[in-house]
């Protein structure tokens, strides 16, 4: 979609060439949001290309995706062999309501920012301890987990002219083996519960859920709860008025299928018989 008011586009190509903050402003990475309905309250984009940030690094403690990786470079990455983790990409990259198309342009940063429930990046970056770097439009940085980042559908914790540097992976988180679940009202429909388990080297098992829920949940267990346990965290720690309700599913139908899911991956990772 065109959008007619847009009167600038800026190029920066360092932070320091990063325009000062304005109201009208809008980044742009890949934009697909952008430019998918009309956004008569703009006058300026940012675009963020130029800053050419590499899509993906490898340290020796972290994977850093930039925000503006796309998912196409996401789902290409090859990785290493112990990252048992590592099918867990590919899933959430399959859990987007996108053809391939929407891939080459959409970025990781971008899904983060939508803060959308059903976002599959939200989803893989919470589930495998991701931390974002923020920058703040006064300067400086913060570093926040991605499961604090959003905090309600399409609420994060950035103010006007924040923006999302890259999200952190550890390697550790990398290398535990992991179980997806999710679900739709349709074949390819938006997600409407996508939850993750992984379980590390020392029994820890951690549930993350997203999709069924207004923002990431996580529970930790520091052994493998029985499949009583399991039902008594998740309503203990997801309240009903955490559940999203829209037309891809009703509350009430979420929480069932979290509660199933979730005794899915708690029966996978521990070698049990789902109850």
């Amino acid at each position: 979609m065109d959008l007619n008011t847009i009167t600038t586009v800026a190029h920066p190509q360092t932070r320091a060439q990063l325009p000062a903050w304005a109201e009208g402003d809008a980044w742009l990475a890949g934009g697909t949001w952008l430019f998918s309905e009309p956004q008569v309250h703009l006058k300026r984009l940012i675009d963020l290309t130029d800053l050419k940030w590499p899509a993906l690094t490898i340290t020796d403690t972290h994977l850093a995706i930039s925000a503006t990786c796309t998912i196409t470079q996401l789902d290409g990455f090859a990785c290493p062999p112990d990252w048992l983790a590592a099918p867990l990409i590919g899933q959430c990259c399959r859990a987007f309501l996108a053809s391939f198309k929407i891939w080459k342009t959409a970025t990781v940063g971008g899904n983060l920012c939508m803060s959308l429930p059903a976002g599959p990046m939200i989803s893989l970056t919470s589930a495998l301890d991701g931390v974002c770097t923020i920058w703040r439009a006064g300067g400086g940085e913060d570093k926040m987990p991605v499961v604090d980042f959003v905090i309600g559908n399409q609420r994060n914790r950035l103010t006007p002219g924040d923006l999302i540097r890259q999200i952190d992976i550890p390697i550790a988180a990398l290398k535990r083996r992991t179980a997806f679940r999710q679900i739709s009202l349709a074949p390819v429909g938006r997600s409407a519960a996508l939850l993750i388990g992984s379980l590390d080297s020392d029994g820890t098992l951690t549930l993350s859920v997203t999709a069924s829920t207004v923002r990431p949940i996580q529970l930790p267990f520091r052994k493998a709860p029985d499949a009583g346990a399991l039902r008594d965290a998740i309503a203990q720690q997801i309240p009903d008025d955490l559940y999203h309700t829209d037309i891809h599913g009703k509350p009430l139908w979420r929480k069932h299928m979290t509660l199933r899911l979730a005794e899915e991956i708690r029966a996978e990772l521990v070698g049990a018989t789902p109850s």
